[in-house]
């Protein structure tokens, strides 16, 4: 099966993951809000998204592409602070159509967030956060920046892809076969 991967990224965690994905598939990769790619030429789709504000950034792509993301596999990678988990699931939930969500596989990365790399803004936003979060460890990470950047994180990622990948190989083996 031929597949690209589709991703958005804000502060550059995400996009290091995608050349990482991209070094160990092959797959092509689109910054979706750069250029216009469309998915339906395509057998799987891989969407790569940080969570901002609790929200998946590429969602309004994902929407305005739910029509040729319905009828294929679609994996999906965050990138955020957070870890997999019911928080996070339910930030996807919020962020996709459930038609979507309920058919995809997810993995969750952890990224990295350097307060002097953020605009005034995020920085201003993750302090309050920061000081009203009763998790003594989110707090800090929130107020203080952290780094969980792992190329080998990327594993289960590059494994459903190679997955899909060999499907197609076997779909033309047994076709030979005839």
């Amino acid at each position: 099966m031929n597949g690209a991967l589709f991703y958005a990224s804000q502060y550059g965690s995400t996009a290091e993951y995608v050349q990482w994905i991209v070094e160990a598939t092959g797959l092509p990769a689109y910054d979706v809000d750069r250029v216009s790619a469309d998915p339906s030429h395509y057998d799987f789709v891989v969407i790569g998204t940080p969570v901002i504000y609790y929200k998946l950034i590429i969602k309004k792509w994902v929407k305005q592409n739910i029509a040729h993301l319905q009828n294929k596999p679609v994996i999906l990678f965050t990138v955020s602070g957070a870890p997999a988990g019911a928080k996070l699931d339910g930030w996807i939930a919020d962020s996709l159509p459930q038609s979507l969500v309920c058919r995809m596989d997810h993995v969750a990365l952890r990224g990295k967030q350097i307060p002097k790399d953020l605009s005034f803004f995020d920085r201003t936003m993750l302090i309050i956060a920061g000081l009203k979060n009763p998790d003594r460890v989110a707090r800090r990470e929130e107020m203080e920046g952290f780094d969980y950047m792992d190329k080998s994180s990327i594993r289960p990622v590059v494994e459903l892809i190679h997955g899909l990948q060999s499907r197609e190989q076997e779909n033309v083996k047994s076709e030979a076969a005839y």
